[in-house]
């Protein structure tokens, strides 16, 4: 059974479709991640999820609760991390986690949750006082504390420099593993990578692909690349004329070869009747930015 369904979501503003037809389905303890332009549908897709926003049509099921209907019973399991959020300035870390925790029937331990979010050593610091990645480690926390069976995350490493980024990555792995299902928001093809187990890509309001990051990059039917750069003189020519060659371009020292089949292998055997080795050789792959590319005709920033 799914634990979080959607199926066939619409959403109009000023009567322009924002999200036309959106389904996706959740299993439990899977990452799910839902990919996609700026003003895809994204945010407003999981704000259905979270019951911030009400449909113009369709359904939303979440641990077969109506965001809608039974939004006094959602929050006793799903918790949300905003994409933006803001405490007041002078209110402490305990405090915040304190006040949290009285708003739910069986809260977690703040004082454990702290612990697993390195925020203990901050407990008497202020809101204002804490850093980008801090910040977003406490929303995080506060988001756990009624111990949810999901987790809804919207662009949790948005601002974060590169190291603070890959230590919230290690922590919302740690999260999935104590059983939490998350549903996670991103552009950062990186993050997507690393975390999730599906994706849902979403562009001007529809679904266009849902698959495994491996998956969705497997689709892609487009030309190898390899890049080398030759110990010895080499006739183009030679290479050009091979049938798995499209072509060859020189960059500096270094030869582009484009093509499909058995590109290296056909690339190799030529060098090796002339004894030139490849120095430097790179078999150029695809990647999960070529694949959403290909999909959406967009990078996620556009």
């Amino acid at each position: 059974m799914a634990i979080i369904e959607v199926e066939n979501l619409v959403k109009r503003y000023a009567g322009r479709a924002v999200l036309n037809g959106v389904s996706f389905a959740v299993e439990p303890g899977e990452i799910f991640g839902i990919l996609g332009p700026n003003g895809a549908g994204k945010t407003t897709t999981v704000e259905c999820v979270e019951g911030l926003r009400a449909p113009d049509g369709g359904t939303v099921r979440v641990c077969g609760l109506d965001p809608q209907h039974d939004g006094g019973q959602l929050p006793q399991v799903l918790g949300v991390q905003l994409q933006q959020s803001e405490l007041p300035d002078k209110l402490t870390v305990r405090e915040a986690l304190e006040l949290y925790s009285s708003f739910y029937r069986r809260p977690a331990d703040w004082r454990e949750l702290a612990e697993i979010l390195r925020l203990t050593d901050r407990f008497g610091t202020q809101f204002r006082r804490l850093s980008g990645g801090q910040k977003q480690r406490l929303s995080i926390a506060l988001a756990l504390l009624g111990t949810p069976r999901v987790a809804v995350l919207d662009e949790l490493t948005t601002g974060l420099d590169p190291q603070a980024r890959r230590d919230v990555w290690g922590l919302i792995e740690r999260i999935r593993d104590r059983g939490v299902t998350i549903l996670l928001v991103t552009h950062f093809m990186e993050e997507a990578e690393r975390l999730c187990d599906r994706l849902a890509v979403i562009d001007t309001g529809r679904v266009v692909a849902i698959d495994t990051p491996d998956g969705l990059v497997s689709r892609i039917r487009s030309a190898q690349r390899i890049r080398f750069r030759p110990s010895a003189p080499l006739d183009v020519a030679e290479l050009a004329a091979l049938p798995e060659v499209e072509s060859v371009e020189r960059v500096g020292e270094q030869l582009v070869v484009t093509g499909d089949g058995e590109l290296l292998l056909a690339v190799t055997t030529v060098l090796t009747a002339r004894r030139i080795a490849a120095l430097d050789l790179r078999v150029e792959q695809h990647s999960l930015e070529d694949a959403f590319v290909a999909l959406t005709g967009r990078t996620a920033e556009s």
